[in-house]
């Protein structure tokens, strides 16, 4: 079932390039972007994350935490965040639990792939309630940025 505005986010605990859990709950009192994107070293997915790197100043005014999220390994996401010098945390949903949880996972994608997480972004605000949701079907789509923003402006 597909998440929407004021539903209660789903509470998840994964690995991040450091390999320290990180938990969506050590975030309460702050704002949160999540954004799930399908594969580390794709076109689309760079671009997209480096463009969140290169606004992070606007995020942080926002009291918000940005975090990346993909089916990728720990190992992998540690070797695309250095190169791309990402200066957010990404977190491995190897299991595929958490893309899982948000509906955010394609069944099928490119190359006979499956189980890869769908590009979306989620706004949770600092009492853990989505304000903010945007599932792609399309993985060559970038999320509305100008959205996410208004969004989060809307609830700092």
């Amino acid at each position: 079932m597909s998440l929407t505005i004021g539903d209660k986010a789903p509470d998840f605990t994964l690995f991040n390039t450091e390999k320290k859990e990180v938990s969506l709950a050590d975030f309460k009192g702050k704002n949160v972007l999540i954004l799930f994107f399908p594969l580390a070293f794709t076109g689309v997915c760079t671009e997209e994350l480096c463009s969140v790197r290169d606004g992070i100043a606007d995020y942080n005014k926002l009291n918000t935490t940005v975090l990346g999220i993909s089916v990728d390994s720990l190992f992998t996401l540690e070797k695309f965040k250095a190169e791309q010098s990402i200066n957010f945390d990404l977190l491995s949903d190897f299991n595929k639990e958490t893309a899982t949880a948000y509906d955010a996972l394609y069944e099928d994608f490119v190359l006979g792939m499956k189980k890869v997480a769908k590009r979306s972004a989620f706004v949770v605000d600092k009492e853990g309630t989505v304000q903010y949701t945007e599932v792609l079907e399309s993985a060559g789509d970038l999320p509305n940025f100008e959205n996410i923003q208004a969004a989060l402006a809307k609830i700092s």
